[in-house]
């Protein structure tokens, strides 16, 4: 906050309720809307946790769970607190409610701080950290403008197919789609702003902001273990609960189909643009311009890519893959790339440089996600919940249940903005719900919980799409206008190539006894 700001504030002569007003308008948040959302939040938490009745079936332990679940969740689509915040606050909840037995009179702290002891966590954090450097050395922007180069980008559909290499170059260096979205909106900016302003070219542009900065990254993400924060969930949802854990080599194997979605979403994002045949004046001519102006790449950028190399190596090495090196957790060999990253001297520049472009907002969201998903299946929330809600599906087909499941979680995603956070209340649930429909855990909850990356009709939905949005390109409506389709190319792809795709390595979804292959 500036220093004329804080003074504003300092000689505010209203009451209370205007100094909180003042500090909220100048972070640019509205007082109203924060205030609803905080004050809905505690309301819903103490209605469950002290007035409403015990429901049949849902131990003491399940409702304050439940508590913590719907106040969290309340507080992440209004944004009233800040999503990590609301993270970490979840253990302290699950303390203060007793909704994990205490030991003796002391409060379980293992227990509710196990969302951020798991090594998908320090997997994270690997991730924010290598992203952070490549960041600070600028190669995000040379990987950029290298394949824009390489492929002699001109056309729009060129453009955006080179921009989705990007993303997925990207995705293996820089965790969490939002942060993709934000490294590549430059890039994205001075392309967009090579083009003129007739109407052909103003839908050109909205087509290359919505496929480069939000399909792009989020498809991208699907592909790689760490490109996604919901994957890590999963994974450790399935570990928890007795699965072997899917390794790096072995998600990849498994969700690379999804790589294809993005020729569906382009073939209708020109179709609903109209971008066939619209070219960049100067395009490519500019592209190589900025490209050349980097010059050779420094030492040290070439010590990040073998750093990266290096843990690559291991990451791919691990158990499941074809050739296993060693026997470590994805989370320790993060940890050693940790270690190997702030070698002293091996980049020109200060902790506090990277600390400043670490996402640990994102860090302590992901924490409190997989925590919250450990307490739902521990306490029997996501039991009874399941129970209550398979008799939407009863009866039907594995398909027509994945297609009304899929469905039913678009409808859900309408008001909440993180992915993360979805996934993390979505993903018991329909884990237990598997047995109890006849299907099996691990393939249902992958295939539901990764068609909640492909809400695409409100901007609102997604973190990345809310950066795109800031841009100015492309309105709700157009966003809406193409985000339908591929809803439902997203959903009828789950269940026509995915679903066959995971039983071919092990995974039918309507087989529940289906043997764990890795």
């Amino acid at each position: 906050m500036a220093n004329g700001s804080v003074a504003t504030v300092n000689e505010c002569r209203g009451g209370l309720g205007t100094y909180i007003s003042e500090n909220l308008t100048l972070c640019g948040r509205s007082p109203r809307a924060t205030w609803i959302g905080y004050a809905a939040a505690w309301a819903a938490f103490a209605c469950l946790e002290f007035l409403l009745p015990l429901p049949q079936g849902l131990s003491r332990e399940g409702m304050s769970v439940l508590a913590v679940l719907v106040w969290a969740s309340l507080m992440w689509v209004t944004e009233a607190m800040p999503v990590g915040i609301t993270g970490i606050s979840i253990p302290t909840l699950l303390i203060l409610t007793r909704a994990l037995p205490w030991n003796n009179g002391n409060p379980p702290m293992g227990q509710v701080f196990s969302g951020f002891t798991t090594h998908e966590v320090w997997l994270c954090l690997f991730a924010f950290f290598t992203g952070a450097v490549i960041q600070l050395l600028g190669m995000d922007k040379r990987i950029a403008l290298a394949i824009l180069d390489r492929i002699k980008a001109s056309s729009v559909g060129r453009i955006i197919w080179g921009m989705f290499g990007v993303n997925v170059v990207l995705a293996f260096l820089i965790p969490a789609a939002n942060a993709r979205a934000a490294t590549i909106m430059p890039v994205v900016q001075g392309v967009t702003a090579l083009l003129g302003d007739t109407p052909r070219e103003r839908e050109a542009k909205k087509a290359i902001v919505i496929q480069s900065m939000v399909y792009a990254s989020m498809i991208s993400g699907l592909f790689i273990l760490t490109g996604h924060m919901p994957n890590l969930i999963m994974t450790g949802l399935f570990e928890k609960n007795g699965f072997k854990s899917l390794g790096y080599f072995n998600w990849m194997l498994l969700h690379v189909p999804y790589l294809f979605m993005f020729a569906l979403t382009q073939w209708w994002v020109a179709r609903c643009f109209k971008t066939r045949g619209v070219s960049i004046a100067g395009g490519h001519e500019q592209i190589r311009r900025q490209h050349k102006a980097l010059g050779p790449m420094s030492r040290a950028e070439k010590a990040m890519l073998a750093v990266f190399a290096l843990v690559g190596v291991l990451f791919m090495t691990g158990k499941g893959s074809p050739l296993v090196l060693h026997h470590y957790q994805l989370g320790v060999v993060g940890l050693v790339g940790i270690m190997i990253l702030f070698i002293p001297g091996l980049f020109p520049f200060k902790w506090k440089a990277v600390q400043d472009r670490t996402i640990w907002g994102t860090f302590l969201l992901l924490g409190g996600a997989i925590t919250m998903t450990d307490a739902m299946t521990k306490s029997g929330l996501a039991g009874w919940t399941a129970e209550h809600l398979h008799t939407l599906v009863q009866g039907m087909g594995w398909w027509q249940t994945l297609a009304v499941m899929m469905l039913g979680t678009q409808i859900l995603r309408l008001g909440m903005l993180s992915n993360v956070a979805a996934v993390a209340m979505l993903a018991p649930v329909v884990f237990a719900m598997g047995p109890k429909l006849g299907l099996h855990p691990v393939a249902l909850t992958l295939l539901i919980c990764n068609v909640d990356t492909f809400a695409y009709l409100l901007p609102t939905q997604i973190t990345a799409a809310v950066i795109a949005y800031g841009t100015g390109t492309f309105s709700t409506a157009d966003y809406a206008r193409a985000g339908w389709v591929c809803i439902l190319m997203a959903i009828a792809f789950g269940i026509c190539v995915m679903a066959p795709w995971y039983a071919l390595f092990g995974l039918p979804v309507w087989n529940p006894a289906a043997p764990w292959p890795y």
